[in-house]
């Protein structure tokens, strides 16, 4: 049973981003329209089992709940945040934003390559990027000085990735606290290149 809110919700936020230019909508969601319609396509076909198996219906179209779960990585606003901009309670917002992301993590067409594949003889990348890049987060209740990161003055989260650099598809991906220094972090990961790959 999800727990909503009485209030009536927003109209679609969706059906408001047709007008948007395919540039224009990758910059707010982060994903290429053509990609957005793909991942739309299997949580409509997970939604659909689902609905089979009874239950109360969402409040939110499919397109609204993969909208609510793509603006969750790329802000990290708290849960209460995301569900007053959908008209949804706290609780909901996070059950949506985990639903979408284990759904779409089961589909192949989004399951990273993963870092073993680096190390395979029968190595398809010639040249990878490695990258970190830092995203500010509301201040923790705990472990504050973990998440301050002194380059950016504020609490972070910082994220690795592997990108191959022909087609600039993403290999894998390692997470960490705002603190830890990007070469600890790529450590960590325990990355490892085969030889004949730059």
């Amino acid at each position: 049973m999800d727990k909503t809110n009485n209030t009536q919700p927003p109209p679609s936020k969706y059906d408001s981003l047709q007008k948007l230019k395919d540039t224009q909508f990758k910059r707010l969601t982060g994903v290429k329209r053509a990609t957005f319609e793909q991942m739309v396509g299997i949580l409509a076909v997970a939604n659909a089992t689902k609905k089979a198996r009874g239950g109360r219906p969402s409040k939110l179209c499919v397109e609204d709940r993969l909208l609510l779960a793509l603006e969750y990585p790329r802000d990290y606003p708290t849960y209460l945040r995301l569900g007053q901009n959908y008209g949804v309670s706290e609780g909901y917002a996070c059950k949506i934003q985990r639903w979408v992301e284990g759904t779409l993590v089961k589909d192949k067409r989004f399951h990273l390559p993963g870092k073993r594949k680096l190390q395979k003889s029968d190595v398809e990348y010639e040249v990878v990027l490695i990258d970190v890049a830092e995203s500010p987060i509301e201040r923790p209740k705990k472990r504050q000085r973990q998440y301050y990161s002194g380059k950016k003055k504020r609490h972070t989260l910082k994220a690795q990735l592997v990108v191959d650099k022909k087609d600039l598809a993403v290999i894998c991906i390692a997470f960490a606290n705002g603190k830890r220094h990007d070469f600890r972090l790529f450590k960590e990961s325990k990355v490892r290149l085969h030889p004949k790959a730059a």
